[in-house]
């Protein structure tokens, strides 16, 4: 979805909007999954990145501007553990039990009119 807004910045208000939001590439070089007795499944994933494309405009009361961006997130982590635990008609269910991410660098590149 786009994303739209306004930050209170200095002097005035700072009107966004961002859109046409894509996942271009994404990378799991490195990803495993393992079952833990008695509680259920954990995914781990490390070094993973994702490049995320955009389009961009902003607006103040002493100019505008617009453009694209492109968003390069490195040196994601991930673990998440999953509870697998039988629903009352006995078959499995699942459901998250916990999640911690962390990423490394986020690099951004915004090409603009000005």
């Amino acid at each position: 979805p786009d994303l739209s807004g306004y930050e209170k910045y200095g002097l005035g208000n700072v009107k966004y909007n961002i859109s046409r939001i894509h996942v271009t590439a994404v990378e799991f070089p490195s990803a495993s999954i393992s079952f833990i007795p008695g509680t259920g499944i954990k995914l781990v994933i490390g070094n993973a990145s994702l490049t995320i494309d955009m389009n961009w405009n902003i607006r103040t009361w002493m100019f505008k501007d617009s453009g694209k961006s492109t968003v390069y997130i490195s040196k994601v982590f991930v673990t998440a553990i999953f509870s697998t635990p039988p629903d009352n008609t006995g078959h499995t269910s699942m459901s998250l039990a916990s999640c911690r991410t962390t990423s490394g660098d986020i690099d951004i590149k915004v090409n603009g009119k000005s």
